[in-house]
């Protein structure tokens, strides 16, 4: 190959790679300030946001790497207790879209939030939670 089709390949490679980063899933980069909104006007009325004050819901206190199903003093479904999952950001983004889908069998009864933006300022939010 001569130096005009190497440049030439290279510039397609380049290209294909910038088309797929622009088009890849955008980055969950949330607002935690505009988050704490969305967790008082969603969440709150069954999740805490301190340490072991478990509602309806257990507390959401350092939720961000914590295993499905461990939060003290809480009773989880088998469901939840059984999924083995950690919440990081991706999956709590799956999670709040559909939670049952996710975790077929939950006690969470919320629809789930279709709001990219919103979902990613409650997400993080949740981070700061520690």
């Amino acid at each position: 190959m001569n130096e005009r089709t190497l440049r030439s390949m290279l510039s397609v490679f380049l290209m294909s790679g910038a088309l797929a980063a622009a088009f890849a899933a955008p980055a969950l980069a949330g607002d935690a300030s505009a988050g704490q909104s969305v967790f008082k006007s969603v969440c709150s009325m069954c999740h805490s946001n301190q340490p072991g004050q478990n509602k309806i819901g257990p507390s959401l206190f350092g939720v961000v790497g914590r295993k499905t199903g461990s939060a003290e003093g809480y009773t989880y479904s088998p469901a939840n207790q059984g999924a083995n999952l950690t919440w990081d950001e991706a999956t709590l983004d799956k999670y709040l879209i559909a939670p049952r889908t996710v975790i077929p069998g939950t006690k969470m009864t919320y629809g789930g939030m279709k709001d990219d933006e919103k979902r990613g300022n409650l997400i993080a939010y949740l981070a700061t939670l520690k």
